[in-house]
C-alpha cells in the first residue's frame, strides 16, 4: 500500500519535531502536523498520554502553521495545528475537499522579542514604536537614540541590527504582525498581518526553532519567538511597553492577564494582541487544532476525540510545565463544546 507523503517522511525520519519514534509502533497511531508554537507543550502532553493509554501514540511534525493547514487539507494527517484559525479561503478549500472542519483552541502562549547583544541587560525595555521601526528597517543600529532613551544607564554597542523573521507560513508570524498592525499605522499600510508577509528587512528561518537558533548564533540579532523557545535557549528578551504604558516581560501571569481582557474567543474572534490592563503582555495568542467534523473511521475517531478532550482538560497541566498558559475556563469550555461536535 502506498504511503502518504507525510507518512513516508516520518518513516524515513527526515521530518524534525516528532514526539515518538516511528519504531515504537502502536495499535493506534495519530499523525498531526503544523504549528511550531505549541510543540514543547504537545511534546510533553502527547508523550504523557501515550504512557497512560497503552496502544496509542501521537506523532506530531513541527512544520509551521502553513504546512499544517496544507497537510490537514490534503488529509495526510489525522489533525492539523495552527496558531491562527484558518482563513475563509483555507476553510473553503478544506470543506470542498473533505467536509466540515472543527477548530479547537489548545493552548495559550506569548511571543518574546529576543535579541543577541553582548554586554547589555538580559531584559531591556522596548516600546511599540521602536519594535515597529526596527521591523520596518528604520532603526538599524543598537546604539540608536530611540533604544537608548528607553534604557537609562545601558551602553549599547555600535552594532548593526539583524532582523530575524520566519521564512515559512507561521501562526507566530500572524500574531506578531497582528500586533504590529495594531500599534503601527505605517506597518499596517505597508505590510499588514498574515502567516506570510513581505518582510521589509532581515533574514528568514524556519520554525520557532530556526529563528531561536539564528538569533542565538548572530551577534546583533533581533527577532520574535514563542516564550518557551526563548527560555529553553536561555535567550535575552525584552520587557515590552503595553497599552497602559507599562513595561512588561512575557510570563504565564502577564499572558494570562492579556487573555483575561477578552473572555469570548472563537475561530472568528481570536486576537488578544495589544490588550488593555497594566499587567498584560501585549504579544500573545492562542493555538488551534484542526479536525474533520465527520470522522471516516468511527473507532479511530472515538479515540481521537478522547485524546483531544484530555488535551484541553487534564493535559493542560503540561502546558504550565513548559511556560504556556493553561486554557482559561471559558475558553476550555469552548474547546470542549467544539470537540463534542465531532461525529464518530
Amino acid at each position: 500500500m502506498k504511503m502518504s507523503p507525510l507518512k513516508s517522511l516520518v518513516a524515513a525520519g527526515v521530518i524534525a519535531g516528532f514526539i515518538v519514534p516511528m519504531a515504537a509502533l502502536a495499535d493506534t497511531q495519530f499523525l498531526g502536523a503544523g504549528a511550531t508554537f505549541p510543540y514543547p507543550f504537545f511534546s510533553r502532553a502527547f508523550y504523557a498520554y501515550s504512557q497512560d493509554h497503552a496502544g496509542i501514540t501521537v506523532n506530531y511534525a513541527s512544520i509551521g502553521s502553513g504546512g499544517g493547514i496544507a497537510q490537514f487539507t490534503a488529509k495526510t494527517v489525522d489533525f492539523g495545528a495552527s496558531d491562527v484559525p484558518m482563513t475563509k479561503a483555507e476553510l473553503d478549500a478544506a470543506v470542498a475537499a473533505n467536509g466540515a472542519v472543527v477548530q479547537i483552541p489548545d493552548t495559550l502562549g506569548g511571543i518574546a522579542i529576543a535579541y543577541n547583544v553582548q554586554g547589555v541587560s538580559k531584559h531591556i525595555k522596548l516600546s511599540p514604536a521602536v519594535i515597529a521601526n526596527v521591523m520596518l528597517g528604520k532603526v538599524t543600529n543598537w546604539n540608536d537614540a530611540s533604544i537608548a532613551a528607553l534604557n537609562a544607564g545601558v551602553k549599547f554597542p555600535n552594532l548593526p541590527i539583524l532582523v530575524v523573521h520566519r521564512a515559512d507560513g507561521s501562526g507566530t508570524s500572524y500574531h506578531f504582525t497582528d500586533y504590529l498592525s495594531k500599534i503601527s499605522p505605517d506597518w499596517n499600510s505597508k505590510v499588514g498581518r498574515g502567516k506570510t508577509v513581505n518582510w521589509p528587512t532581515g533574514v528568514g528561518a524556519k520554525g520557532n526553532e530556526g529563528v531561536a537558533g539564528q538569533i542565538s548564533n548572530s551577534p546583533g540579532a533581533f527577532g520574535y519567538v514563542e516564550l518557551a523557545y526563548a527560555l529553553q535557549n536561555d535567550m535575552s528578551y525584552a520587557a515590552v511597553q503595553n497599552k497602559a504604558g507599562e513595561f512588561v516581560l512575557p510570563s504565564p501571569d502577564s499572558i494570562r492577564a492579556a487573555a483575561s481582557q477578552k473572555p469570548d474567543v472563537n475561530p472568528n474572534e481570536f486576537s488578544i494582541t495589544d490588550m488593555g490592563g497594566k499587567d498584560s503582555y501585549p504579544i500573545a495568542g492562542y493555538s488551534w487544532l484542526l479536525v474533520w467534523k465527520n470522522q471516516a473511521d468511527p473507532a479511530k475517531g472515538k479515540e481521537l476525540t478522547a485524546l483531544l478532550k484530555w488535551l484541553v482538560t487534564g493535559g493542560q497541566q503540561y502546558a504550565a510545565k513548559v511556560n504556556y498558559v493553561p486554557l482559561p475556563e471559558n475558553v476550555q469550555q469552548e474547546a470542549i463544546k467544539a470537540i463534542g461536535s465531532i461525529h464518530n
